[in-house]
């Protein structure tokens, strides 16, 4: 594949939810029409890395759910930010007080939260009840500082758009005064190990994703290539907003 100025595109960075599949309340997923197809294609043509800010399900319960609607996803090639918030709060000794996922907790089990001083946030879901997040504003008020899975705003289900990650997080943070870590996109950092684990230089690479801010943007501000979709949480007003693509 030929990308600008006659650098060849060797590499694919895809994001996960709203370009390969919309998540379902049921959590089986919807796969998106001709999701399949098209990573198959990249597949038989370049290197394909998946960089998700997903933090409902583990890399590997992700990669079955894909590979149950016939999008073929080897698990080794599936990065999310829960492996990294693993190795950051063992390099800086905390003890996370968990506002997560049900299904993530076990990849922290590991860590005492009896006495917590910090709070770790990821796509809770149903767990961002009052009772649950007054629970971490009170951790904050002691121990201010805020580790949140991925930053964004919003994303697309089969059943319409649902609040991100980004969005408690900069609630707790408004009401506590805390510092916010961002673990995976739109962080440089995330971006660079798909780059490592492809080992390619970043003119070689596209980043694929339906979020014109943590996939596109974020990828471009440190020179890698940017294709967003229009599917997920693309929005049409965005486009006759000004948005430049």
């Amino acid at each position: 594949m030929n990308g600008l100025k006659g650098v060849p595109i060797r590499g694919f960075l895809l994001d996960i939810n709203g370009v390969l599949y919309n998540t379902t309340k049921d959590g089986r997923g919807q796969a998106i029409r001709g999701s399949a197809e098209a990573v198959k294609r990249l597949y038989a043509e370049s290197k394909v890395k998946f960089l998700s800010n997903e933090s409902c399900v583990t890399p590997a319960r992700l990669a079955l759910r894909l590979s149950k609607l016939g999008i073929p996803v080897d698990p080794r090639n599936v990065f999310t930010p829960l492996s990294a918030a693993v190795s950051f709060l063992k390099e800086h000794k905390l003890r996370p007080h968990l506002l997560v996922h049900e299904n993530v907790e076990e990849e922290f089990a590991e860590f005492q939260s009896s006495d917590p001083n910090c709070v770790l946030l990821g796509d809770a879901e149903d767990r961002f009840t009052f009772e649950n997040l007054n629970s971490a504003f009170r951790v904050l008020l002691k121990h201010p500082m805020i580790i949140v899975l991925g930053f964004g705003k919003f994303y697309r289900r089969a059943d319409g758009h649902v609040m991100d990650a980004g969005c408690y997080a900069k609630a707790l943070q408004y009401a506590s005064d805390a510092r916010i870590k961002i673990i995976g996109k739109p962080c440089k950092s995330f971006f660079e190990q798909g780059l490592r684990e492809l080992n390619m230089k970043k003119e070689e690479v596209v980043m694929v994703g339906d979020d014109i801010l943590s996939d596109v943007g974020a990828a471009q501000a440190i020179g890698i290539r940017g294709v967003l979709v229009r599917t997920g949480k693309w929005r049409e007003e965005r486009k006759k907003g000004g948005w430049k693509l």
